[in-house]
């Protein structure tokens, strides 16, 4: 599910937008998100994941945006700079799978969607490029081993520590996910 599809759940929940509730946590003084996250769950029993989104947008509605480029340049700063041409061929060699792949970067890792299905995840580490992949039904390799309690959005994980290991079998994998998504 997207970030904004859970803003979109949560107004066909409660007929309420965003600015909605904007509007209704200042007047009664909310402004921390733990505060607002809980009164979102108390007052309008809204599940964790959806009154985060909305808690999210609320206390951070002053902060500064960054652009998605700018927050997966973030992903490849510091030590993990060496994964960023890698990405950048890989992502390349995604998008061949069809016009509709993006990129969605949040704080820990960077989706690949498929009109806004993930099908797979990338997370750069000092030592070596994650790579999670949605591959319902098929049974985990030495290679492509399961997920476990890595990342739950994802079935199986690839732990890349060359980017020469960025084969064929890999973009393979990641097709299947695609035309699954």
């Amino acid at each position: 599910m997207t970030f904004q599809a859970y803003l979109d759940a949560v107004q066909a929940k409660t007929g309420k937008t965003v600015d909605d509730f904007r509007l209704l946590a200042s007047a009664k003084g909310l402004t921390e998100k733990r505060d607002i996250l809980a009164w979102l769950k108390a007052e309008f029993a809204l599940g964790h994941g959806h009154a985060t989104a909305v808690a999210h947008v609320l206390a951070n509605a002053d902060a500064p945006t960054t652009t998605p480029s700018e927050r997966i340049a973030a992903h490849f700063s510091g030590g993990k700079a060496r994964w960023r041409d890698a990405y950048d061929a890989l992502i390349a060699r995604v998008n061949a799978f069809g016009a509709d792949v993006t990129e969605a970067p949040t704080q820990t890792y960077i989706s690949i969607l498929r009109q806004g299905k993930k099908f797979a995840i990338i997370q750069p580490t000092t030592e070596r490029l994650d790579i999670g992949i949605k591959l319902k039904g098929i049974t985990p390799t030495e290679r492509l081993t399961a997920a476990g309690t890595w990342n739950n959005m994802v079935t199986h994980r690839l732990r890349i520590s060359d980017p020469v290991e960025i084969d064929d079998a890999v973009l393979n994998w990641l097709e299947r996910a695609y035309a699954a998504a």
